[in-house]
């Protein structure tokens, strides 16, 4: 791995097909949350098959939990889209049969110039790709347990979530003062549609309780 790739680091923004063909950026995929990334060897290794069917039941968790999982490999656009179908994954995959990642990281698997993949690696990414941890998974138990991925997550959603705990003095006057765009889950539940309009009508009637007044346009932003 490049020697500048380290924990506190900013991660490269890289531009790859994804595996509908269409152009993406790590950045766009992240967004404000924290990302789990995947640089694979490709589907054609029993060691990374099995580790992505071991992501499946922690995709799930991450779904409602607002984490981002993503795989790279060597493979072409075919292959990437056999290697997700075959393990059952429903996150995206980047193809980067150019070897884009393999080169700028300088993280070729010179031991098996047949396949010519990249030495697999998990990166775990607090929001703006600013490097967590990393894991070297050349050796298959390198790789991070479903487990320590779960720690991971969970430590860097308490660094970048303001709203970790509510029971904090500033978090209770931010609600009581009607600022609840300082309530992050809220507004993503509200923006994925998981709670709608009737979470904005319920908020309101609150406000409305504690303060005696009608809340208006610039005491909360849901977006």
């Amino acid at each position: 791995m490049r020697s500048d790739i380290v924990p506190g680091a900013i991660f490269p923004d890289y531009a790859l097909a994804d595996h509908r063909g269409k152009q993406r950026t790590l950045s766009e995929l992240q967004g404000g949350d924290p990302l789990v990334l995947v640089l694979s060897r490709g589907g054609y290794c029993p060691k990374e098959r099995r580790q992505h069917e071991g992501l499946l039941q922690l995709h799930r968790e991450m779904q409602v939990g607002y984490c981002r999982l993503v795989t790279i490999s060597t493979d072409n656009l075919l292959a990437t889209n056999e290697f997700r179908a075959g393990v059952g994954a429903h996150w995206t995959f980047l193809s980067d049969p150019g070897r884009t990642v393999q080169k700028d990281l300088d993280i070729a698997e010179y031991t098996d110039p047949l396949h010519n993949p990249m030495i697999p690696h998990t990166l775990v990414l607090e929001p703006r790709l600013r490097v967590y941890k990393i894991y070297n998974g050349y050796w298959f138990f390198g790789r991070p347990t479903v487990e320590e991925l779960r720690l991971d997550v969970r430590a860097v959603q308490q660094r970048c979530r303001p709203d970790w705990d509510i029971g904090t003095v500033d978090q209770r006057t931010a609600w009581d003062n009607g600022r609840q765009n300082a309530f992050l889950s809220l507004r993503k539940d509200t923006s994925a549609g998981i709670r709608g309009t009737g979470l904005i009508r319920s908020l309101s009637s609150r406000y409305e309780h504690r303060t005696g007044r009608a809340r208006d346009s610039t005491d909360v932003d849901f977006e």
